[in-house]
């Protein structure tokens, strides 16, 4: 079980509450709830990382090395960074590329979003409903499922690595397309790996439509990508349910981040109105239609359809979206042609380019400023996970005051689990999180 210490002062009647490690969220955290009588008093998800400063490191650098820098900035996301940034600067230069190069990019972006559903469902969210402290107690009970879910990552990574030259922090793609194209025949030897990833991917919509989950509902705001053509990844207009849709070069007049002193990690809001929800609760909800017929039917045999206001559920939408992903891997790589020339000629001048796309943690906005030599002005990054941060809190104020009568131990571990509802990503580092609790 996680390691809990416990405090109480008879002279002022508080109890204190650390739990100073928990498994399975992504960089380093803590929560803190105070609580009086039976309500919350004080309740903050802290962020005590420094700065990435990846912003600042862009500045004086040749648009051409950009991609390639933000690519660090995630190991498990890095073609989210790298096309993000490929796609505001191409933006900003007005480059236009060639159809078979935009299908390699979404063909891309699929092994990305499959090696990174099939670890949060598998190895960080399943534990949690499937009553094992991590992955490695899962592994002991059904080592069967965990070597399915090791499969998936590693036949996401291999398309990663044909397409981008290796498996983390690919390398090939550039602005205007890519410094290496693939060849057909390096394709199609991924095709039989996909079809035993769809058939699982549908065996893992079953498995975790299956769950047990919490009674809670949120009426959020949704915000993700939308495309009229396809299930956005990396190109579309930003849409929510509530009546926004925007181009990405209008994202900041309608969201702001916001400093709060408990977090290192800026909070986004829509100005209009307060937190939001992206990710793939977000994508469903609002492009359900727009999802290929054997994902809709998954879902809908899964007692799933829009809306899904339950954040637990956002599991099953994770799932959904893995069928997603192997289906459509599988249609690109079977409409590949080879492109007539692997990237855009591009001369640089002044200018600014943003553009958003949908890392597998919801929507991620970039934009650039250079000057006539291509060297970056400014940059502005916004990851999926700082959009949520404040969202993340929300709903804690919400579910947390269903588990004040719980055992320490067991409040923890719910808390926890409400925050890997979103699989947020702190920081590419240390897993864990701390909380702290006071009641008085």
């Amino acid at each position: 079980m996680t390691p809990t210490t416990t405090t109480a002062s008879a002279k002022t009647g508080v109890n204190k509450i650390d739990v100073p490690v928990l498994a399975r969220v992504e960089g380093e955290g803590a929560l803190h709830i105070k609580t009086k009588a039976g309500k919350i008093l004080d309740l903050k998800l802290n962020i005590p990382e420094p700065p990435r400063l990846f912003e600042g490191f862009l500045a004086g650098r040749h648009f051409s090395e950009v991609p390639d820098i933000t690519a660090r900035i995630c190991g498990i996301c890095p073609i989210a960074y790298q096309m993000s940034s490929i796609h505001a600067l191409e933006r900003a230069l007005n480059v236009q590329v060639h159809p078979q190069i935009r299908a390699l990019r979404r063909l891309f972006y699929c092994g990305e979003w499959i090696e990174s559903h099939a670890l949060h469902i598998y190895m960080l969210h399943a534990p949690d409903f499937l009553g094992f402290q991590d992955v490695l107690e899962l592994a002991a009970q059904q080592k069967d499922t965990v070597l399915a879910a090791l499969r998936l990552k590693r036949i996401g990574n291999e398309i990663v690595r044909v397409i981008g030259g290796r498996e983390i922090h690919p390398v090939s793609a550039c602005v205007g397309g890519f410094y290496r194209v693939p060849r057909r025949d390096e394709l199609l030897p991924l095709v039989e790996d996909l079809k035993w990833a769809l058939d699982t991917s549908l065996a893992t919509v079953r498995l975790v439509s299956g769950f047990p989950f919490p009674d809670f509902e949120v009426d959020y705001e949704f915000v993700a990508l939308s495309h009229p053509d396809e299930y956005a990844l990396n190109e579309g207009r930003i849409v929510s349910n509530r009546g926004l849709d925007i181009d990405s070069a209008e994202f900041e007049d309608h969201s702001v981040e916001q400093h709060v002193r408990h977090s290192n990690a800026l909070h986004s809001i829509i100005k209009a109105r307060s937190s939001y929800h992206a990710g793939p609760l977000a994508r469903f909800n609002l492009n359900f239609n727009q999802l290929p017929e054997i994902a809709r039917q998954a879902a809908l045999d899964s007692r799933l359809e829009p809306p899904i206001r339950n954040p637990f559920k956002s599991i099953i939408a994770r799932a959904v979206e893995l069928v997603f992903a192997c289906h459509e891997a599988l249609r690109l790589i079977e409409q590949s042609e080879p492109a007539s020339e692997p990237r855009a000629a591009i001369t640089p001048h002044t200018s600014t380019g943003m553009a958003a796309t949908e890392a597998p943690r919801g929507l991620l906005y970039h934009r650039y400023s250079m000057d006539e030599r291509g060297l970056i002005l400014a940059a502005k990054i916004v990851p999926p996970t700082a959009q949520n941060l404040k969202r993340i809190e929300d709903d804690l104020w919400g579910y947390v005051p269903q588990l004040l009568d719980l055992p320490n131990e067991e409040l923890t571990w719910r808390a926890e689990q409400a925050i890997r509802n979103y699989d947020p990503c702190i920081s590419c580092a240390t897993h864990f999180l701390k909380l702290d609790r006071v009641r008085g």
